[in-house]
């Protein structure tokens, strides 16, 4: 059974050809759509079984990062959106896709659509551009990330600190909607400061899932800075990023299945 993701695109995205390939090692066809094709056409986001919002500085970040593209989508596509998310449609949004994520508010709660977390500042005042240790937490629902453990990302943000009021927060952690956080051992542990670690989160569908880090940037395992110093049979294993998108493939493929 085939699948076929969407990919947004505007001014200022910057990731959606990563994007696309990784979707596409997962066995997903892609087409990436610009924004005011779908303003014109809604019914677009039927044909498709998954959706991506790619990195990058939409609108240039102007006034902050998301917010821009997040009112678009608010006032032009939120319905049909929140219909995608019924149907079961897996949504994933990285890095400035995850800013847009929560200020449209879609992420925690599609159905509220009510923006409650954000992603502010990187505690150091910096744009920070490195390598970074990732944990799946074992209790979230987050459809993207089953059968992930510790693995390593790439990130590349100034305005990545996720922060929400204490009962949010708490709130998201009894209903298993924290998918990921940064390491909390070593000696780089939380680079960016984000509340609880948090480095992603899922809907409470499991399906809508944003985060900061860059799974699509790790498909490959020459994509690693140190993948000729890996122990033999690194290079036959599957990359940790390629496996959030064929966990969001196979789901795919299930509720098509469903569906028929």
């Amino acid at each position: 059974m085939s699948v076929s993701t969407l990919i947004l695109r505007t001014a200022g995205t910057n990731c959606e050809a990563e994007l696309a390939f990784a979707f596409e090692q997962a066995g997903s066809s892609t087409q990436t759509v610009h924004l005011g094709r779908l303003i014109d056409d809604p019914t677009l986001l039927e044909r498709f079984d998954i959706l991506g919002f790619p990195g990058g500085f939409s609108y240039g970040d102007d006034i902050a990062a998301g917010r821009i593209l997040a009112n678009r989508l608010r006032h032009r596509l939120l319905g049909p959106l929140q219909e995608a998310v019924r149907r079961g449609v897996p949504m994933i949004g990285i890095c400035n896709g995850f800013q847009v994520l929560v200020k449209l508010g879609l992420l925690p709660d599609p159905e509220a659509a009510t923006q409650t977390v954000t992603l502010g500042d990187n505690v150091s005042g910096r744009f920070i551009c490195k390598w970074v240790g990732i944990t799946a937490d074992a209790g979230s629902r987050c459809v993207w990330t089953r059968g992930l453990g510790d693995f390593e990302l790439p990130m590349a943000h100034g305005e990545g600190r996720f922060t929400a009021p204490h009962d949010v927060i708490d709130r998201l952690n009894s209903q298993g909607q924290v998918a990921l956080r940064y390491s909390t051992s070593g000696t780089d542990t939380n680079p960016n400061g984000s509340d609880d670690a948090i480095a992603g989160i899922c809907d409470p569908t499991g399906l809508v899932f944003g985060l900061m880090p860059h799974p699509e940037r790790y498909t490959v395992p020459t994509q690693h800075p140190q993948w000729t110093r890996q122990p033999k049979g690194f290079a036959e294993q599957t990359m940790p990023g390629l496996r959030f998108f064929q966990n969001a493939v196979e789901h795919a493929k299930q509720n098509a299945a469903a569906a028929v």
